[in-house]
């Protein structure tokens, strides 16, 4: 494993402890991730829930960095966008 993927690894990982999950009426579970707007999930299972948020969260990174964009410090670890790319 790069550096690169290391460290996005870590991070995807430390977001991912900041998620939050609710149980909705239908018996369905919604997730989200205070911090990161419109990072969200909704499914049948917990499991399924949290994995279908782990690729929201990748998508939203990935969108940020393909164009630039800063994302947010978590736990001191900071992606450095220019580098990535």
């Amino acid at each position: 494993m790069s550096n690169v993927e290391s460290i996005l690894t870590n991070y995807i990982r430390a977001v991912m402890l900041r998620a939050t999950y609710t149980a909705l009426a239908d018996g369905c579970t919604y997730g989200e991730i205070p911090g990161f707007e419109n990072v969200t999930a909704q499914a049948d299972t917990l499991e399924q829930c949290r994995h279908d948020l782990v690729e929201a969260l990748e998508e939203w990174i990935f969108s940020r960095m393909t164009r630039q964009l800063p994302v947010p410090e978590v736990d001191g670890i900071h992606l450095p966008v220019k580098e990535m790319m």
